[in-house]
């Protein structure tokens, strides 16, 4: 994540921010979200906390990188920061399949993994397309699998673009899973 993001700090302030937001606390309530995330309910976690900051300067720089290595064609418009959020996965949670819409860059930087958190899970793009093909050999490649799983460590950053189907399997480990994940969008 960069020299400037510090871990523990980060972790804290996740913690400290997911015990005050009582309207996402509320919200999660409501819609069946297991743990907490602060996707619906702020928006201003620079705002609040410092550490928050220096992770979206350290992102921005993780992007145009990563958007540079995409070869996108970006003109005079640059990807901007558009949502930043908080997500704490206890044990027995799952955040189900799904795409960010609306967004050219989404991902996640990984706080806390504890042992057993489950890893996350991307959908080969194809998958719906091949309704007929036989199955891959257990040895395929990578590239060739219907699905491919990243184990992160705490401090890891990953990014794919926001078409792509991704979910966070049942968190097996004792201990929440602590992840901030975000979107950047072009305009």
């Amino acid at each position: 994540m960069g020299a400037t993001v510090d871990t523990g700090e980060l972790e804290a302030s996740c913690w400290s921010i997911a015990e005050d937001d009582e309207a996402g606390q509320k919200w999660c309530e409501e819609n069946g979200y297991p743990g907490y995330t602060s996707y619906a309910s702020l928006t201003d976690l620079g705002w609040r906390f410092e550490i928050f900051k220096h992770l979206e300067a350290a992102l921005d720089q993780h992007v145009a990188a990563f958007a540079e290595d995409l070869e996108f064609d970006l003109g005079d418009k640059p990807l901007k920061l558009e949502d930043l959020w908080i997500n704490i996965l206890p044990q027995g949670g799952v955040h189900t399949s799904h795409i960010h819409p609306h967004s050219v860059i989404s991902g996640t930087t990984y706080v806390t993994i504890p042992d057993g958190a489950s890893a996350i899970k991307f959908e080969d793009p194809r998958l719906q397309m091949m309704m007929a093909a036989p199955a891959r050999r257990k040895d395929a490649r990578d590239d060739l699998r219907a699905f491919h799983y990243v184990q992160p460590k705490p401090g890891d950053v990953l990014l794919w673009e926001s078409w792509l189907r991704h979910e966070v399997p049942v968190n097996m480990a004792e201990d929440e899973r602590i992840s901030v994940s975000f979107n950047y969008s072009w305009s």
